[in-house]
């Protein structure tokens, strides 16, 4: 068992942490109101087998912070990666995905993560964090807002090329 400490923790994702990233996941997509992504043949241990093969691969370019709450429990996460922007020639990392289970916003894990990707970024020479988030979640936008950031209206299209 971990030790507990007063404040929340962020910290990279291990490979032992991928069933609980995989359940979180799933709880983001419910969230969000998204259509259950195909698990493949092994369902989520496929998902988590995957997901392991590409974050934990030498050289990748994906990388997942977990937040913990003071009492250990691996409670967030947020999921970045480097991207290239043309118009600048030069790169930025992307945050996917930043998900808190239920029970534990409020409690200061959601600066905690921010502050994990603020730090990520600098580190690896990225000038900025871009993000989106869907325009009906208000307490997010709220967050975001609080945080400094500005969001710049765009729609978000994908085309199944499969």
């Amino acid at each position: 068992m971990e030790p507990t400490s007063a404040a929340p923790a962020v910290r990279p994702a291990r490979p032992e942490d991928l069933p609980r990233l995989v359940e979180l996941m799933g709880e983001h997509m419910v969230y969000e109101r998204s259509a259950p992504r195909p698990a493949g043949p092994a369902g989520p241990a496929g998902l988590a087998g995957r997901l392991g093969a590409q974050l934990f691969a030498e050289g990748s370019r994906l990388w997942v912070l977990l937040a913990r709450t003071p009492e250990g429990e691996v409670a967030g996460y947020a999921a970045c990666s480097a991207e290239f922007s043309f118009w600048e020639a030069r790169e930025y990392l992307h945050m996917d995905c930043l998900y808190l289970a239920e029970e534990a916003r409020g409690h200061g894990l959601g600066a905690a993560l921010m502050d994990g990707v603020a730090a990520l970024a600098r580190e690896r020479g990225l000038g900025r964090v871009e993000w989106q988030t869907p325009d009906w979640n208000e307490g997010a936008i709220r967050f975001y807002d609080r945080l400094g950031a500005t969001g710049k209206p765009k729609l978000r299209y994908a085309l199944p090329v499969e």
